[in-house]
């Protein structure tokens, strides 16, 4: 039997499912959100952006950079459209491999993401902050190759790293294991683009401790995350200009996001 959720306290993946349109959230999600957006409207459509533009990422490197592997690490709930059915329907032979270090969100991988025949889709348990035991991963590493290039997504998760250290430390762990010609595709919140007393605002809101971890990062901060890569154009932007759709309506200070994508040389 799946484990039953524990509703009684904050999920921030489920209350990341809810800024998303998904419907898996409970009073405690809610009530958080509410005070959220009380200080910033725009988050749930900040992080709509930050979904949209992994998409946007994906498409572009499956059909444009002919990336056939791709390692989703901290991929939240399934909500379609999906990584693995974006880049599929670019490449039906694209491999997928979903991380997540949340127990319901594997049950719900596995119970509702179906991939292309023609490639591969699957669901491994783990943590980014447990690095070097995630990439030895035996059902990782049967789907994917790490002596050929892989597309690594680190979409809105490392904000939810308050260590420095560990972060940077777990993304060069990425990286090195990496071959050249693969990337490293980082969404990350930031709190640059909004004004001082709004930053203040939100400062006390995330002090408070009640809404979980959330630590934004400047621009010059994530940029150490790519030192020693080399940077696609248009390089470290928000969320919102990185190859922009006619969907793409949101301001660059309501997105809140930086986003780049990295090839490993």
């Amino acid at each position: 039997m799946p484990p039953e959720p524990d509703i009684s306290g904050l999920n921030t993946s489920r209350r990341y499912n809810q800024w998303l349109g998904g419907k898996d959230n409970y009073s405690a999600e809610r009530e958080s959100t509410a005070t959220i957006i009380s200080v910033l409207p725009n988050m749930m459509a900040a992080a709509r952006e930050g979904r949209a533009v992994v998409m946007r990422i994906v498409h572009h490197l499956v059909a444009d950079h002919g990336i056939r592997q791709i390692l989703d690490v901290g991929a939240g709930r399934p909500l379609s459209p999906n990584v693995h059915e974006v880049a599929q329907q670019a490449n039906p032979k694209t491999r997928i491999v979903y991380v997540d270090n949340d127990p319901l969100v594997g049950v719900q991988h596995r119970g509702t993401t179906v991939g292309n025949p023609q490639g591969v889709t699957e669901f491994v348990d783990g943590d980014l902050l447990n690095t070097a035991h995630l990439l030895a991963d035996e059902h990782l590493l049967e789907v994917i190759d790490f002596s050929r290039p892989v597309a690594v997504l680190l979409g809105s998760v490392l904000h939810l790293i308050d260590d420095d250290e560990r972060a940077y430390e777990a993304v060069r762990t990425v990286v090195a294991a990496l071959s050249p010609g693969s990337y490293l595709v980082i969404v990350h919140g930031t709190f640059d683009t909004l004004p001082g007393t709004t930053q203040l605002k939100v400062r006390d809101l995330i002090g408070s401790g009640r809404h979980g971890t959330y630590h934004a990062r400047t621009r010059a901060e994530i940029s150490h995350f790519f030192t020693g890569l080399d940077l696609l154009p248009p390089g470290i932007v928000s969320s919102v200009e990185w190859h922009p759709t006619p969907e793409t309506t949101t301001t660059v200070p309501d997105a809140m996001c930086w986003t780049a994508v990295a090839r490993i040389p």
